[in-house]
């Protein structure tokens, strides 16, 4: 690998990744994956439902604090919803197991250090002539 590749604090050299205080000999990387982790749906559903239900039982008996912390919640659950990102991990296999290097919003720049592992591995791989 003729040029290592140093971006948002990661590295990959031709001996090593490095990532978040972690460091990975290339010699012990099994292999590498790109990994898409959703949004959690569960949580604010839960929260929205459970405020959902505290306003309706405080419009039941006319509670005017029962209606305002059930609005509370179910704007709660619309936030948690809406601040949530998507991430994108690389995941390095390694002969004691898969860990997690690396954790992104950006799915390109979490494929570009996994190719950039790849190169590495292959140019070390490679016979010296």
């Amino acid at each position: 690998m003729d040029n290592p590749f140093n971006d948002r604090g990661v590295s990959v050299t031709r001996n090593a990744l490095s990532s978040a205080g972690q460091v990975f000999p290339l010699r012990d990387i099994v292999g590498v994956q790109v990994v898409t982790v959703p949004k959690n749906k569960a949580l604010p559903r839960i929260i929205s439902a459970i405020g959902l239900v505290g306003a309706i039982v405080g419009g039941v008996f006319r509670s005017p604090v029962g209606m305002v912390c059930g609005t509370m919640l179910i704007v709660v659950g619309w936030l948690t919803w809406a601040t949530q990102d998507v991430t994108h991990r690389l995941m390095v296999q390694t002969p004691n197991g898969e860990r997690e290097a690396l954790m992104s919003t950006d799915r390109e720049f979490v494929e570009r250090v996994s190719a950039a592992v790849h190169e590495a591995k292959s140019a070390a791989a490679a016979p010296k002539v």
